[in-house]
């Protein structure tokens, strides 16, 4: 079983718009409803493609219920702590002209001590079954920085793999306790080394530092320039597909559930790094956030090429 966690859930709605100005009406010519949240996004991709998961996290309100009914038609168990407030609903504004997106989002989870030490304790008891972990997202006000930290070092004692997926003083509290991998973009990655981030290489020896230090693997994205995978012994340059992208939301998540399928399965970490990147492919010819068609992963899957690197 694959577990993901998703402390500041949400539901992402994604508007298609000809263009965006103040002080304007305007008319979306098409409104389609996806799944918000990294760790959520995981499960919806996993269960997209028939890997076994359950979504741990916080949830609220109306938009908590419909998430959850989401998740579990797409094959996913589910067990929310319920807190007070309401399940973010997020805006994504994509333009039909092709250049770019945009996101607008708004904490609107209220969450106690109680109700973290309550997702701790569920969080303990799914490592019975646990195969990986996938921790991702910002938390919601009122969660202290060191909740992923708490969550890696639990799964570090039953020795199931962790994919974290997170920045700041969130990613900063967790990276000492070790996950397995973590999967930064360039500036992420600039943050937490303090380091200018430009060339290629300049990528490899930031990851490698820490690596070095703290002993974590990582898979930095890079938007246009696809990834680079900085592994315990090896490295690893994963070229952009060529694809007509209707939507980027969620892509960055379906990496992780690759991995995640990896781990789960004790399968090299180079089958996760081919699942997850085709899986974000798939997510990308879709206008939903995450929502993918096991069809187009399969198709995909031998369209990814993972390079060896060596700076």
């Amino acid at each position: 079983m694959i577990i993901t966690v998703t402390p500041n859930t949400a539901i992402d709605r994604t508007l298609f718009v000809p263009e965006f100005r103040l002080e304007k009406t305007i008319r979306s010519s098409r409104v389609v409803l996806g799944m918000g949240g990294k760790g959520t996004d995981a499960s919806w991709v996993l269960g997209a493609i028939g890997a076994p998961n359950r979504a741990l996290g916080f949830a609220a309100g109306l938009a908590g219920e419909r998430m959850r009914t989401m998740l579990e038609e797409r094959g996913s168990e589910t067990d929310f702590v319920w807190v007070d407030g309401e399940t973010r609903v997020n805006i994504i504004l994509v333009h039909e002209d092709g250049q770019g997106q945009s996101t607008f989002t708004v904490d609107t989870l209220k969450v106690t001590e109680a109700d973290q030490a309550a997702l701790r304790e569920r969080f303990a008891g799914s490592m019975v079954d646990g195969k990986s972990v996938i921790l991702g997202g910002s938390p919601p006000r009122g969660v202290r920085p060191d909740l992923y930290a708490d969550l890696v070092a639990e799964a570090r004692r039953h020795g199931v793999p962790v994919i974290l997926d997170a920045s700041g003083e969130t990613l900063r509290a967790a990276i000492s306790y070790r996950p397995t991998i973590i999967k930064p973009n360039r500036d992420e990655l600039a943050q937490i080394t303090g380091r200018t981030i430009g060339s290629l290489q300049d990528i490899y020896q930031a990851a490698r530092a820490v690596y070095d230090e703290h002993g974590v693997q990582m898979v930095v994205t890079l938007g246009e320039e696809g990834a680079l995978a900085v592994l315990a012994d090896r490295a690893y340059r994963i070229p952009p597909l060529d694809l007509e992208v209707v939507s980027s939301a969620g892509a960055g998540d379906a990496v992780l559930a690759g991995m995640a399928v990896s781990f789960a399965n004790g399968e090299p970490l180079e089958e996760g790094l081919r699942l997850g990147f085709a899986a974000a492919g798939a997510v990308m010819l879709t206008p939903a956030t995450a929502d993918c068609r096991k069809e187009d992963v399969d198709r995909l899957l031998e369209k990814i090429e993972i390079i060896p690197y060596s700076p």
